[in-house]
């Protein structure tokens, strides 16, 4: 980890196109993407070259909360995406550069993130252990095959 950038690499047992698919429907990224003890309301996502989205976390303990937005800046379906974070708070400023980078092989899907730009106020650390409870929410959505009844 550097001053502001995080880096997460794991294989998931889901094919490329499930794990996209979590990135890229509301209500898929709203399960996975809040560490524990928070939860996300997206309010708005066109995921498209040039298209936004908008969310916000809140804290289920305090009922506090944070809203976010951006932009993505590349979108190659079931392979690569790239986007912009900004915090609406003013004590977040920058913008920060998410890279996801998911790779078919053997057993699934790897998968590479990092997270660039990340505001001097948020401690790196914290950062990198919110993205690795996130990910591991997310292997418990993608992983499971469950059939149709």
């Amino acid at each position: 980890m550097s001053n502001n950038t995080v880096s997460l690499h794991r294989v998931l047992k889901a094919s490329p196109e499930k794990v996209y698919r979590a990135f890229t429907e509301p209500l898929a990224i709203a399960s996975w993407l809040p560490p524990y003890g928070f939860l996300c309301t997206v309010h708005e996502m066109t995921v498209a070259l040039g298209g936004s989205f908008k969310m916000s976390f809140h804290n289920f303990s305090t009922s506090n909360g944070h809203s976010f937005g951006g932009k993505y800046l590349e979108v190659t379906p079931n392979e690569f995406l790239k986007y912009t974070d900004q915090f609406d708070d003013p004590n977040l400023p920058g913008e920060m550069i998410t890279s996801v980078w998911l790779k078919k092989t053997l057993v699934g899907t790897e998968i590479k993130i990092t997270q660039e730009g990340i505001p001097s106020a948020i401690p790196v650390e914290m950062c990198y252990l919110g993205w690795q409870e996130s990910l591991e929410k997310l292997a418990k959505l993608v992983e499971p095959e469950i059939p149709d009844a």
